[in-house]
């Protein structure tokens, strides 16, 4: 049994100014062949700077211990961002498709895709590449990974013939994702036949924080692992969608993976049943600059021990926000004196003209050069005591304002590590406060220093709201209309007569 993998990954963010080019990823993540071998292997790094193991390690792991032999197509991934070019999908295509023709005969393949990748320049990308594969490996089964952030869309469900997605938010089951993929690829492969339900939610705000380990979601998602010790239930998901997404039928979504399509059809509809019963439950309200660092200032125990975590919750880098807004920078610099603040912001013509300039005072504006940003560039006076041209982020260097220690980077920041800033010589232990761009992740990787964690809004285009200023919805959605029966919307979009 030779079996396939492959991955083509961005989460897209339909307001943002920039387009992601195939550059943006090669520049993070870009392996064909061997080099996928070798990064997928039990001794490899799946992604580098980013995670060990992912979706692909954990397919290799477990399809190799069914006994079968693992191919390697192609892997991207980009950093979330701007629409991709229709340039870039076609070039990804044709490199997977390529793949794909040198393999040589193949069983079946994995695809591990994110769901939520969107372009100005083309319908549904991902059902497209999906499509296309199909069509280079029309008799051979395919199952597909998902990051739960993903849209399902009729078209979607139709060239996705096993959809999976991950369980848990803060994302820390890929490698668990992949190897379930490989077991039902395998089962695929030996004869099974497997049947899929699914149903959509005219829903795109609920369940709280969406956090799994916090309810209402921890009951939601362990009534999923419940469901799957049924008797003929292969693979249960629930997809709560990225919010900044063009699609008109944005919403929550439920697939079942069974058996028999009865039980498929009844476990798609318990899971629909349950998401939409936490749907009052919304997300907590955030703070404002000044009253997050009214608490900050307040926590002096949590403080002393720890630091604490400033979600810079209108410029999220890990939903796809440049990294350019400089509102919450604007009130720590201004009147955040007496917290020793770490901070970051996207601004290439700074971080390069000062990277020659290491132990110089300067005074430059930052940021709002992409993205409106209330205020505006940011002018600050500082001394500049770091510099570099190969970072992860592009060319960087690091400014000592005082009270604020800056991070300004050419490529969009992302400090979802503590290594982000301890990398350039600052130390989160030691910081007040450090502001982070991501609104879950961050949590595992700060959990030995972060005391408490708030989340700012000040105004930027990952508001929550943000996404009424471009999509028509096809129908009235949860909670910008009242919804009382998700039934009809579903109806609809699944193209099911009623």
């Amino acid at each position: 049994m030779r079996l396939g993998y492959a991955r083509v990954n961005q989460e897209t963010h339909c307001l943002s100014p920039l387009t992601t080019t195939l550059d943006d990823f090669r520049r993070v993540h870009f392996l064909v062949g061997d080099e996928l071998a070798a990064a997928a292997s039990s001794s490899g790094q799946e992604v580098v700077g980013l995670m060990k193991n992912a979706e692909l390690s954990g397919f290799v792991k477990a399809a190799e211990k069914r006994g079968a032999t693992t191919v390697p197509l192609l892997s991207a991934w980009a950093l979330p961002a701007g629409p991709i070019s229709r340039q870039a999908l076609v070039e990804l295509r044709d490199g997977l498709v390529a793949a794909v023709r040198d393999a040589g005969q193949l069983d079946g393949v994995f695809l591990a895709l994110h769901g939520a990748m969107g372009s100005h320049e083309m319908d549904e990308p991902e059902a497209w590449i999906t499509e296309e594969l199909r069509a280079a490996l029309p008799d051979i089964p395919i199952v597909t990974a998902f990051d739960l952030h993903g849209l399902l869309t009729s078209r979607l469900m139709a060239a996705c013939e096993v959809p999976v997605a991950y369980r848990t938010n803060p994302h820390r089951d890929h490698p668990k994702i992949g190897a379930r993929c490989a077991e039902l690829l395998a089962d695929r492969v030996e004869g099974w036949t497997p049947h899929v339900a699914w149903r959509s939610l005219p829903m795109i705000l609920g369940g709280g924080s969406t956090v799994d380990l916090l309810n209402p979601m921890r009951g939601v998602f362990r009534q999923l692992d419940r469901m799957e010790k049924r008797p003929g239930v292969r693979s249960v998901s629930l997809f709560m969608c990225h919010l900044w997404n063009h699609n008109p039928d944005l919403g929550w979504s439920t697939v079942a993976v069974c058996d028999t399509p009865e039980l498929a059809e009844a476990i798609a509809e318990e899971i629909a049943e349950f998401a939409w019963s936490v749907r009052h439950e919304q997300p907590p309200e955030f703070h404002t600059a000044d009253s997050a660092i009214a608490e900050a200032r307040g926590a002096r125990f949590r403080r002393a021990t720890g630091c604490v975590t400033m979600v810079d919750a209108s410029d999220v880098v890990g939903a796809g926000a440049p990294g350019d807004n400089t509102a919450l920078i604007r009130a720590l610099y201004e009147r955040g004196h007496g917290l020793d603040t770490l901070a970051c912001v996207r601004d290439a013509q700074v971080a390069t003209e000062l990277l020659d300039r290491l132990g110089e005072d300067v005074e430059v504006e930052v940021g709002a050069r992409l993205t409106h940003s209330p205020g505006g560039p940011l002018a600050v006076r500082g001394r500049v005591i770091q510099g570099d041209s190969n970072s992860p982020f592009g060319n960087r260097v690091t400014l000592d304002c005082g009270h604020l220690k800056l991070v300004v980077t050419e490529q969009a920041p992302l400090p979802i590590k503590p290594d982000f800033y301890n990398s350039v010589g600052l130390s989160t232990w030691k910081a007040d406060v450090v502001v982070v761009k991501n609104f879950f992740h961050y949590r595992w990787y700060f959990l030995a220093q972060n005391r408490l964690s708030l989340y700012v809004k000040t105004q930027g285009i990952t508001d929550f709201d943000a996404v009424r200023e471009r999509v028509q919805f096809t129908d009235p959605v949860w909670p910008f209309q009242p919804v009382e029966d998700w039934r009809p919307a579903d109806a609809r979009r699944r193209k099911v007569e009623t």
